[in-house]
């Protein structure tokens, strides 16, 4: 029972403190002047993806077994994947919940005026989605990214390891390309006040950093506890540990940008969320793939294999939204379908 409790009581300290890192970092942004947008893709997405690329890291670099190394290729694979499905799915249930309990969107500021309709979808529940076209192009360039860290899995070469090296270079030209484009999106002055400073309407620099550094400890504190909980659960409830390890765990690592986009769209930040998750999925695309890519053989099982299908077609399925013009909270929801699809065929594969 202390296992569960255990659960609950990490779900609920990692939100709170994705409640104070999403505040420090808008803050954080501001300081640097890297727009609106960036602090979602880049500050926000660096943030929470940090700790698992970290993790994933320890795994294949100082792993000593077999076993350990393949935990650190499964993370690059299911993080992408429940960031796919879960994170966006969530999210638009979130847009759809926000929509029916509240009056239509009234923009306050120059960057909310910016970002805070799609005008082409015009009443529709999703329809404060943002800037769908870079999101199509984020979208885009995850595809092609992913598509070829599947397809290395699948073959064996002398030169593959330093191929790893070409998944670290496409993340630093987008990296470049989001602060480049960064004041585009015009600069964000709808702050609520530090949370570590509520009195003051500017807060100090040390401030700023200490809540930021302070809450990504705790969550990723807190994000460990809460996989190591599965750990012992999944053998409880009578899970293998590959369906605990690929289909849980997943969930548990990525359950900081969820939290965050639950935050960003009850705020009324529905782009902010979205930016978060997109530039989540290329850190993970890139950084996880090249170390595994470079410290291990990176080949592919089954189960590997189709986590790394049904994360093609979740994307697939958003860029069709994405480029028909239907990205809404009613057709977003479903994404997390395709979770549930992949953990309906996993117990075969694994069988």
């Amino acid at each position: 029972m202390i296992h569960f409790a255990l659960l609950i009581a990490c779900s609920a300290m990692i939100y709170f403190s994705c409640e104070w890192f999403v505040n420090a970092v808008e803050w954080l942004g501001h300081r640097l002047e890297v727009g609106p947008m960036a602090v979602g893709t880049i500050l926000a997405a660096l943030g929470t993806a940090l700790p698992e690329s970290v993790v994933t890291f320890v795994a294949v670099v100082f792993g000593t077994g077999e076993q350990q190394k393949d935990i650190g290729v499964g993370a690059a694979m299911g993080g992408p994947l429940a960031l796919a499905t879960v994170a966006y799915g969530v999210t638009g249930w979130m847009m759809w919940t926000r929509r029916r309990n509240r009056a239509p969107v009234t923009a306050t500021t120059p960057a909310t005026r910016a970002i805070a309709t799609d005008p082409a979808s015009p009443g529709e529940a999703g329809q404060d989605a943002g800037n769908t076209e870079k999101l199509a192009r984020d979208q885009t360039w995850f595809m092609a990214v992913f598509a070829l860290k599947v397809a290395l899995g699948l073959v064996a070469f002398a030169v593959k390891p330093w191929l790893g090296l070409l998944f670290f270079a496409a993340y630093a030209v987008y990296f470049w390309q989001e602060i480049r484009a960064a004041g585009d999106h015009g600069d964000s002055t709808d702050l609520k006040p530090l949370l570590l400073q509520r009195r003051r309407k500017t807060p100090a620099t040390w401030a700023v950093i200490v809540q930021t550094l302070a809450t990504l400890a705790i969550i990723f504190m807190a994000s460990h506890t809460f996989v190591g909980q599965l750990d012992v659960i999944g053998p409880m409830l009578g899970l293998p540990a590959a369906v605990t390890a690929l289909l849980l765990s997943p969930l548990a690592t990525e359950l900081p940008e969820v939290m965050n986009a639950v935050i960003w769209v009850r705020q009324g930040k529905t782009p902010l969320a979205l930016a978060n998750i997109s530039g989540a999925m290329m850190i993970q695309a890139t950084v996880p793939s090249g170390l595994g890519l470079l410290f291990t053989p990176w080949r592919f099982t089954p189960p590997l294999l189709l986590s790394g299908i049904v994360t093609m077609a979740a994307i697939g399925y958003l860029l069709v939204l994405l480029k028909t013009g239907r990205f809404n909270a009613r057709t977003l929801s479903p994404a997390a379908v395709f979770y549930l699809l992949f953990g309906a065929c996993l117990i075969p594969v694994l069988v």
